[in-house]
C-alpha cells in the first residue's frame, strides 16, 4: 500500500552524526506522480525547526495507516520545487519495498576510495573512505591529524565507475565525530557543509553502482 496525498509522513534524515539520525521529522504529501512523491519542507515538531534537505540525501520514512500501523520505506531527495511553498520531490516508492519492519537502509556504501583532504592551507593528506552517500562520508585517518568536531576540510574524491571512467568530486566536509581507533588511527565521520549538485550526483552515481554490485553477490 502506497501512501496518499495529504497523508503524514514521519522522516528521519542520514547523518553520520548519530544524534541527527535520531531527530524525527514530520511532513505532508502535497502531490505525486509515478515516480515521485512531492512533500512539504520537514519539521522538528519538539522544536518548531525546518529541516532543510539536500539533493541526493537519503531519507528513512514512514506513514500511518488503520489500526496505527507504521508502514516503513527508504527514499532520497530527487530535487525541488518553488510553488505557493517549497517542495521537496522525493523517490516513490516500490510498493513491494514498504515494510511493516523499520529499517535504516540508506543510500551508504561501504567503499575504500582514496580522498585527499586540505586541512590547513599548507596541510594536505591522503585518506581512504569507510563509507560513501549523497549525504556525507567517512574515512580512516592517521592519529597524528588532529581533527575535531566542527572542522571544515576541503576534499577532493577519486570515484571508479564500472564502465572504467574516473571522476574526480570536490567539496567541503564538516567533522561532525572523531572516533578513535585501536589501530591509534581515526574513523572520522563527516557531512557535506558545501557542494554542488553536479558534485553530489557523481557520488550518487558511485553509490547505485555499488548498490547494485552488492545486490548480485
Amino acid at each position: 500500500m502506497l501512501p496518499k496525498v495529504n497523508q503524514t509522513l514521519f522522516l528521519q534524515v542520514a547523518s553520520s552524526d548519530e544524534e541527527e539520525a535520531k531527530i524525527e521529522y514530520k511532513s505532508r504529501i502535497a502531490d505525486m506522480d509515478d515516480d515521485r512523491m512531492m512533500i512539504e519542507i520537514p519539521i522538528d515538531d519538539k522544536t518548531g525547526r525546518l529541516k532543510r534537505l539536500f539533493l541526493g540525501e537519503e531519507l528513512s520514512a514512514y506513514f500511518i495507516t488503520e489500526g496505527g500501523v507504521k508502514n516503513y520505506f527508504s527514499t532520497h531527495v530527487l530535487g525541488f520545487k518553488e510553488e505557493v511553498v517549497r517542495l521537496v520531490a522525493v523517490e516513490k516508492p516500490d510498493p513491494e519495498s514498504i515494510t511493516k519492519v523499520q529499517r535504516r537502509s540508506f543510500l551508504r556504501v561501504a567503499a575504500e576510495l582514496e580522498i585527499s583532504v586540505k586541512l590547513s592551507e599548507h596541510v594536505r593528506f591522503l585518506a581512504l573512505t569507510d563509507d560513501v552517500g549523497g549525504g556525507g562520508i567517512s574515512f580512516i585517518s592517521e592519529g597524528k591529524w588532529q581533527l575535531k568536531t566542527a572542522d571544515i576540510l576541503d576534499c577532493w574524491l577519486l570515484l571508479p565507475y564500472k564502465n572504467g571512467s574516473v571522476e574526480h568530486a570536490s567539496f567541503k566536509i564538516e567533522v561532525v565525530r572523531v572516533k578513535p581507533l585501536e589501530t591509534g588511527r581515526n574513523q572520522v565521520m563527516t557531512k557535506f557543509n558545501e557542494i554542488t549538485d553536479g558534485e553530489r550526483q557523481k557520488i550518487i552515481r558511485y553509490c547505485f553502482e555499488r548498490q547494485l554490485e552488492f545486490r548480485k553477490r
